[in-house]
């Protein structure tokens, strides 16, 4: 499952507290971050490092990929 960065984006996501809250439309997750009290999508084809870093920035999360 999941392409790309997700592998290193869902490690980092969990590491830092963030929790899945459920499915999103097509390949899409909905997660929600402690830190910045926020809910954010996840695509699972995360090709982009440029996407990735855009999720870690919702997420409240300061590390780049």
């Amino acid at each position: 499952m999941g392409q790309g960065f997700y592998g290193e984006l869902r490690a980092l996501l969990l590491s830092a507290g963030c929790t899945f809250v459920r499915q999103g439309a097509g390949s899409h997750e909905i997660w929600q971050s402690p830190i910045s009290q926020k809910r954010f999508s996840v695509p699972v084809t995360v090709a982009s490092r440029f996407t990735a870093n855009a999720i870690l920035k919702q997420a409240g999360i300061v590390h780049k990929m």
